[in-house]
């Protein structure tokens, strides 16, 4: 799938430059030409990573990056004529992820985004686990169904992220109580129960019936 790249950049010239070298890499482009709502723009696009000029009409970059960064984890390169190092300290100070100035190698610029969506795509694979529609977030402890959000407990999340990582196998409750143990609270037998039960009714209030499945005498699978 292409990585959705947003250019909010006013002169005009520099945007149509960049749109064609990033769509000819494969990016998908939004290009920002109005902005008296650049932020709720970016937002509202929900993209891979924004490209952001500081010197912009009616707000500054400075100010699009932190009122986007209350708001988003999207990555953010400020790509800008203004070189010097409280500029840059500036863009890291509120938020920006890597500092480009112009005039720009464009093979740098492109190895820079290149470099940063894969840090971002890996920090989210490692942060999230995801199986039949289903996506578990490890960060906050949440599944994500079907544009539904589902709370889980702690071991809630400990128990259903290790049947994940061993779907279509058999997880024995020995193993799963392993698991809890490893958390310094002690889990009995019945306890894992209880927790497995609460889970798989939080799966199914969301619409995934029998999603994990018991296996009478050997364990639980998805």
């Amino acid at each position: 799938m292409k990585a959705k790249i947003i250019i909010v950049e006013d002169h005009e010239p520099i945007r149509n430059e960049l749109s064609i070298l990033l769509s000819k890499y494969g990016y998908e482009i939004i290009a920002i030409e109005h902005f008296d709502t650049v932020v709720e723009d970016c937002l509202r696009e929900n993209a891979d990573l924004i490209l952001l000029d500081i010197n912009l009409p009616l707000y500054d970059g400075y100010y699009v990056c932190r009122a986007i960064r209350e708001k988003s984890e999207v990555p953010i390169i400020v790509v800008t004529s203004r070189d010097s190092e409280m500029d840059e300290l500036m863009s890291m100070n509120l938020g920006a992820d890597d500092f480009v100035t112009k005039p720009y190698n464009t093979q740098i610029l492109l190895a820079r985004i290149s470099a940063m969506l894969k840090r971002t795509q890996k920090e989210e694979a490692d942060n999230s686990v995801q199986y039949q529609g289903l996506k578990l977030q490890l960060n906050d402890s949440t599944v994500l169904y079907e544009e539904q959000t589902i709370e889980l407990s702690k071991n809630e999340m400990r128990i259903l992220y290790t049947l994940l990582k061993n779907k279509g196998k058999i997880v024995s409750r020995d193993h799963l109580m392993e698991t809890l143990w490893q958390s310094n609270e002690f889990i009995d037998d019945n306890t894992l129960t209880v927790n497995v039960n609460r889970v798989r009714k939080k799966l199914e209030s969301a619409g995934l019936k029998e999603f994990i499945k018991t296996k009478r005498g050997q364990g639980y699978m998805v």
